[in-house]
C-alpha cells in the first residue's frame, strides 16, 4: 500500500468515527516526532501494538479486501501465562460495504464482535476440522447471550447494537451491508503476529511504499520510529 493511501484512509476513518460520537485516545494523534521523543513513556503502546492498523491483506485492493482497525488497549501474550496484568484487548474497526476480511480463525483468542453503528455486519461461519479445514457441521454461536445454530458456511447479520461471541478455532469472514459499519471488538489479549490462521494465505500487515510522510504512525511503524530498549 502507498503511504498516501494509508493517510487518506486514516483521515476518512477518523472523520467517520468522530461523527459516530466515538473518540480515540490522545496518542492516536501523535506526530512521528512525538513517538521518537516519548517512546519510553509509551512502552506499553509500542510493545503491545496499540494504535492505527490498516491492511489490504496483500490483495492490492483495500476497498475490496481490507480492514481498518485501531487497537485501543491490549496486554502482552505473556500475561495470559501468569494471569497477571492486562489479559484483555479492545479494538474499533471500520468495515465498508462488500469490503471483505478473509476467512480466518484464532487459536487462542476468543472475541466479541459488536456492531457499534452504521450498516449491517455480515459474518460467514464455519467450524474448523482437526486439520484446520472447513468442517461440514452446524455452527452454534451466541449472539448477545442467545444461542443460534447456522448451517456450515451460513451467515449471520449484526444490526447496530447487536454482537456475536466467536470462540477459538471458529472460521469467520465478514463484510458490510447497507452502509459503512463501525465495529467494536472485545477479546482476550490480541496477538496478530502469531494467532491468526487464515484459510487461504494472506499478508496480515502490508508493506508500505513511502510516497509521502506518515500522517500518524501505524503500529507496524513503531520499530522504525519508537523502538524501545528492553
Amino acid at each position: 500500500m502507498k503511504r498516501s493511501e494509508v493517510n487518506a484512509i486514516i483521515r476518512d476513518a477518523d472523520e467517520f468515527i468522530r461523527a459516530r460520537g466515538f473518540h480515540l485516545p490522545p496518542f492516536a494523534y501523535w506526530s512521528p516526532r512525538d513517538w521518537t521523543t516519548r517512546k519510553e513513556e509509551a512502552r506499553e503502546i509500542v510493545e503491545n501494538k496499540l494504535g492505527w492498523d490498516i491492511t489490504d491483506f496483500g490483495s492490492g485492493d483495500y476497498r475490496k479486501t481490507g480492514l481498518f482497525l485501531f487497537t485501543i488497549r491490549n496486554g502482552s501474550p505473556n500475561n495470559l501465562k501468569t494471569m497477571q496484568g492486562k489479559i484483555y484487548a479492545e479494538k474499533i474497526m471500520l468495515v465498508d460495504v462488500d469490503q471483505v476480511t478473509p476467512m480466518h480463525f484464532h487459536w487462542g483468542k476468543m472475541e466479541d464482535i459488536i456492531n457499534r453503528g452504521g450498516g449491517n455486519l455480515v459474518i460467514q461461519l464455519y467450524n474448523s476440522t482437526p486439520e484446520e479445514g472447513l468442517a461440514d457441521t452446524e455452527v452454534t454461536v451466541n449472539m448477545d447471550g442467545i444461542a443460534r445454530v447456522v448451517k456450515p458456511g451460513g451467515i449471520v447479520k449484526l444490526t447496530p447494537g447487536e454482537s456475536i461471541t466467536l470462540p477459538t478455532r471458529l472460521y469467520h469472514q465478514f463484510w458490510g451491508e447497507g452502509g459503512r459499519v463501525l465495529v467494536g471488538e472485545v477479546s482476550v489479549v490480541n496477538d496478530d503476529d502469531r494467532d491468526n490462521r487464515f484459510y487461504q494465505a494472506v499478508g496480515r500487515f502490508p508493506s508500505i511504499e513511502e510516497d509521502e510522510l506518515p500522517l500518524y504512525l501505524l503500529c507496524t511503524d513503531y520499530a522504525r520510529y519508537a523502538k524501545v530498549d528492553r
